[in-house]
């Protein structure tokens, strides 16, 4: 994986047994990458051959036309593996390839076959976002792993947002020292260090060695890292650090643990443009990659208009649209990049008129902004938001991991049109590639990255190397279930769509259908989906947190064609989580109950959530409990009939939020 431009199978078979050395010739990275996945994966132990001694394994220079690009050429016979390209990107993929089929071995033996490869894209990435969360690099290592399995070669690293500033710049500590570090939201606050009598931090940052380190690394790989370095929104963090970086003086004070969109803006002064521009040079002496990305999404230019250095520049730039000081912004911006040798990319805001002609344009807001941008002739990526966003679960099974509750799975994922039949030959040549994202406000561990990332970029890995008459998604699952194992050893722990598919080995008869009384929130029907998300509790602040599912503009659950024409008995476990949530206005229009309770309760309402309540289920003592609690169970009328039950809160403040872990039924 992925599925090679052409395979054509050949005569005979090559014994497992009889290979065991590698002639590396010019190409000594690309055999040790072979080597050491070989190891990894299957436990192949091979050796390199001495200088002008023959080999199992022989790596060939070879020319594979004009444009080889990253292809390559493998054979196997009975004589040995040939592994032939031109140049140390095609023979890293050959080895990755050379790797896959020695641990996949029919009857002791690999069969003869000739494979003719190379991608359809240039750009196959993946982004990970550290802002939200810190992984470790240990970490990020093995996810480079699982990305070089599958010739993903594009890591895109989200270091910068309103809730972090995660990379060391040597001229301005503090962006580190205060920006790398929050106090979480809810139960987090109470979380006190005995040593210095505060809230416990939570955070962590990479230091300029762990970034060469984590280059290096993925250069072995063949996978460049492209930095984000967000701006001129998403600049909380860094303002926490440099107050006189804002655009409205005291506009932060901390860095902050709500997620959402902040209105916090960069200032248009000219010291704000030396920090940027400062910072950047840092990072492209850091970072090889000809790119760096510089974010430019969700801008809200309000802070912006109410300066004087705003005001200012609107009487001098044309036009009306208050946008247009972000494009001013994003111009200078560029200039400075591109001075520094590099191309600046940005997400699909960016794209204005007099954007630099160098610059690349990354399409989230669906894929409008890949096609036009390549229309106007710039390069893009594409990216788009719901298919390739993996904060989006994968199912609605109930122990998915916390995220958003629209369900992506890997199907759809492999489905999506990664050449728009919107753009002719010649436009398609501007699209670099796609790319998949894992943005991380509700993935805090990282054993839940690798869940939500693998196997779906697997799918993004081959929409980007793999044409599209090349595709076809039940082979791709036939080939992804020998991947686990793979996982395994790279210590990636994926998710697996077929668990719940697959029938059992030894089938037992089928129990007594008989009608469920306990409902998950998940498994309930939210009365809206706004911004609906598998949101997990913020207690304990150690151990397993319960997840509730919830639309946060409106805590509202349905439970269709309950049998009412006998007592019933209502049970409810509940919980209380901050609401820390940006959403502007919307916030305003959360409908709230008053209480007839104090403190607030559950009301259980009837058809259309309005009227009476059929019961009111008080909070009481749960309101001290910041994890889950169940509270006291309640008769419910006889109405003689089936009906829905619909469940929302009365309470007398939006902050905590309550919702729902569990609602059961049960004949009294």
């Amino acid at each position: 994986m992925p599925r090679p431009a052409a395979l054509t199978w050949l005569q005979g078979e090559l014994p497992a047994t009889a290979v065991n050395t590698v002639a590396a010739g010019q190409h000594a990275e690309a055999a040790h990458v072979l080597m050491r996945f070989a190891d990894r994966l299957c436990g192949q132990r091979l050796q390199l051959a001495e200088t002008g001694s023959s080999a199992d394994i022989a790596l060939l220079q070879a020319e594979l036309g004009a444009d080889a690009g990253e292809a390559y050429r493998l054979r196997i016979d009975s004589q040995g593996i040939q592994l032939q390209a031109a140049n140390s990107a095609g023979m890293r993929y050959a080895a990755l390839t050379a790797a896959q089929l020695l641990c996949w071995k029919q009857n002791a033996s690999l069969p003869a076959m000739l494979i003719e490869d190379a991608p359809q894209f240039a750009w196959r990435g993946a982004m990970l976002d550290s802002a939200r969360h810190f992984q470790s690099i240990g970490y990020i290592k093995r996810f480079l792993d699982a990305m070089a399995l599958h010739k993903l070669n594009v890591f895109h690293w989200h270091l910068t947002d309103d809730q972090a500033w995660r990379l060391e710049i040597k001229r301005y500590p503090k962006l580190t020292e205060v920006g790398a570090w929050r106090v979480p939201a809810g139960a987090g606050q109470q979380d006190i260090d005995p040593a210095t009598g505060e809230a416990r931090r939570y955070g962590g940052f990479y230091t300029q060695a762990d970034v060469a380190e984590l280059i290096a690394y993925a250069a072995d790989l063949g996978i460049q890292v492209v930095p984000e370095i967000d701006m001129p929104g998403h600049a909380s963090a860094a303002i926490a650090a440099y107050p006189e970086l804002a655009a409205v003086p005291g506009s932060v004070t901390e860095v902050p643990a709500d997620w959402g969109i902040y209105q916090n803006l960069f200032t248009l002064e000219e010291h704000g443009f030396v920090f940027l521009q400062q910072v950047l040079d840092e990072v492209a002496a850091l970072f090889p990659s000809p790119y760096l990305h510089v974010g430019g999404d969700e801008v809200q230019p309000d802070q912006w208009l109410a300066s004087a250095r705003g005001k200012q520049l609107l009487e001098t730039l044309p036009g009306d649209d208050p946008h247009r000081l972000q494009a001013w912004f994003t111009e200078r911006i560029a200039r400075h990049v591109e001075s520094r040798g590099k191309r600046l990319i940005g997400w699909d805001e960016i794209l204005t008129p007099g954007l630099a002609p160098n610059a690349v344009v990354m399409s989230w807001r669906g894929i409008e902004g890949g096609i036009a941008a390549a229309k106007q002739g710039h390069d893009a990526v594409l990216s788009p938001w719901p298919t390739l966003y993996f904060d989006n679960q994968q199912s609605s099974a109930i122990d998915e991991p916390p995220g958003r509750l629209r369900s992506i799975d890997l199907a759809t994922v492999y489905g999506f049109q990664a050449l728009p039949p919107a753009l002719n030959a010649e436009q398609r040549k501007r699209l670099l590639g796609i790319q998949g994202n894992l943005w991380t406000e509700h993935i805090r561990t990282e054993r839940r990255v690798s869940h939500m990332g693998f196997p779906r970029l697997a799918a993004v890995a081959e929409l980007g190397w793999s044409a599209a008459e090349r595709r076809d998604f039940a082979q791709f699952r036939k080939r992804l279930k020998g991947f686990f194992a793979h996982y395994a050893a790279v210590g990636i722990g994926a998710a697996n769509p077929f668990a719940a598919a697959e029938p059992s080995a030894t089938p037992t008869a089928a129990p007594a259908p008989t009608p469920s009384l306990q409902r998950h929130s998940r498994e309930l029907t939210l009365c809206t989906e706004n911004i609906a998300l598998g949101l997990e509790d913020d207690a304990p602040i150690h151990g397993p947190r319960a997840v509730f599912a919830v639309d946060i503009q409106n805590p509202c659950w349905r439970w269709p064609g309950i049998d009412l024409s006998q007592p019933m008995r209502l049970r409810a476990r509940v919980g209380q989580v901050p609401f820390n949530f940006q959403i502007g206005a919307a916030k305003d229009a959360i409908r709230l109950a008053q209480p007839h309770y104090q403190g607030g309760e559950l009301l259980v309402l009837a058809e259309h959530c309005e009227g009476e309540p059929l019961a009111r289920l008080p909070l009481g003592s749960a309101a001290r409990n910041d994890g889950v609690s169940t509270l006291a169970s309640i008769n419910l009328p006889v109405l003689g009939r089936d009906a829905d039950l619909c469940f929302r809160f009365a309470q007398p403040t939006l902050d905590p939020l309550w919702v729902i872990e569990q609602v059961q039924l049960e004949p009294r």
